[in-house]
């Protein structure tokens, strides 16, 4: 069991990492006509000079991470650290809670070296980078406490669901999840976000008005308008809406209306009610709800099996330990459901494009994708195998033409 998942994690490094290179190698040496009006040539050259050392940096740190996930495995460190969480409490759910606490904690140290270079190195040398330090130590404060919040109430629950269900662990464990994915996903915005921004209702004024005026002619059941201080942390741009069901919050980076005309952001609110229109939210809820349910169900499969724990180098099982060395047996399962909800994604993204230029006009959402990936330094000419397997939205170029 240990070898196999040794297999599975070197040849999923292996198979990114010629992705990257093979995306990184497929950069065209001019911009491409459709985008010339956006990137002059010395952007361009930026751009590109931008992937470079994102992909460079990339190989670092996922070589260092599958380096000391391998360390762990071949030492039996995880094996180590439940026999020390079974000496703070005989409780399952402690147990479980102090073990992935102590990795979540120990990864975090490693990853935060990797987070901070990537913020205040690489994204100011590029002109994104707006994160204050005490910015950058509040958000690390503020994550800690909700992961142990969450993360905590999420194991609690499992560990007690599978003490007191056996077989039926994985149905029941669903039913919990689903619930509470829907409550993550209906107060997100209202809840959750505001703990990291700020967020403000768009005043009012042309754009408020124009976005109001759509959203009544197109049948949009929109209950707020807020704009969120992006700016705080990058000068990067986004939008996007929040919610189930009838009333939606659309949240508008402040970046983003800095940089683009109304009708602009208009087309931006065309192309996500198209998403909702179409139904593309509720499918993309309901694909997750399936998704999870079956990895659940191949868990049962695997449940209860001390091979799990011993390929951890445990002595003892535990539903902490299982998950574990499922999650890592699992990786090209997921990889394979994820690749098919990047091709559903991907057809969603033309659709709701099609419907913003139905609603509203192409022209507009046009020139707001041109614009948001200047603004980003997008790659233009990703690689199409790379997209095939990690792009959840199609190529920039694939959506212009689609829209011309």
């Amino acid at each position: 069991m240990l070898y196999f998942i040794l297999i599975i994690l070197v040849s999923g490094f292996l198979f990114d990492l010629i992705l990257d290179y093979l995306n990184i190698k497929n950069w065209s040496s001019n911009v491409p006509d459709l985008l010339k009006d956006v990137y002059s040539d010395d952007k361009y050259v930026k751009a590109k000079e931008y992937a470079t050392v994102n992909y460079q940096f990339s190989k670092i740190e996922s070589l260092f991470s599958l380096g000391v996930i391998l360390f762990c495995l071949l030492t039996g460190l995880f094996g180590k650290l439940d026999d020390y969480s079974r000496t703070i409490s005989d409780n399952p759910i402690w147990i479980a809670l102090v073990f992935f606490g102590i990795i979540g904690l120990v990864a975090d140290l490693f990853s935060t070296p990797f987070a901070w270079y990537k913020t205040f190195v690489i994204e100011q040398k590029f002109g994104f980078n707006k994160t204050s330090w005490r910015t950058f130590i509040t958000d690390k404060a503020k994550g800690y406490l909700l992961a142990a919040l969450f993360g905590g109430i999420i194991l609690s629950a499992l560990v007690k669901i599978f003490e007191i269900t056996g077989t039926n662990f994985w149905w029941i464990a669903w039913l919990f999840l689903i619930v509470f994915m829907f409550l993550t996903t209906v107060f997100y915005a209202s809840w959750i976000l505001p703990i990291f921004n700020k967020l403000t209702p768009l005043p009012e004024g042309e754009l408020r008005n124009s976005i109001e005026e759509y959203s009544r002619k197109n049948d949009f059941p929109l209950s707020d308008v807020f704009v969120m201080d992006g700016s705080k942390r990058s000068t990067k741009a986004n939008a996007f809406f929040s919610g189930l069901g009838k009333k939606k919050k659309i949240v508008l980076f402040d970046t983003l209306i800095k940089e683009h005309t109304t009708d602009e952001l208009v087309a931006v609110l065309a192309h996500e009610t198209g998403h909702y229109k179409l139904k593309h939210t509720l499918t993309a809820f309901i694909l997750g709800v399936i998704q999870m349910g079956f990895m659940l169900f191949v868990f049962s499969f695997l449940q209860n099996n001390s091979q799990l724990a011993s390929a951890l180098g445990a002595g003892h099982s535990g539903l902490h330990l299982e998950l574990l060395a499922f999650g890592f047996l699992y990786s090209p399962i997921s990889a394979l459901t994820g690749l098919f909800m990047h091709i559903l994604s991907r057809k969603n993204e033309y659709e709701a494009d099609a419907f913003a230029k139905k609603t509203f006009g192409g022209l507009a959402l046009i020139n707001a994708l041109k614009k948001l990936s200047a603004g980003n330094l997008s790659n233009l000419t990703p690689h199409p195998v790379y997209v095939f397997f990690h792009y959840s939205h199609p190529p920039l170029l694939k959506r212009l033409e689609a829209l011309s």
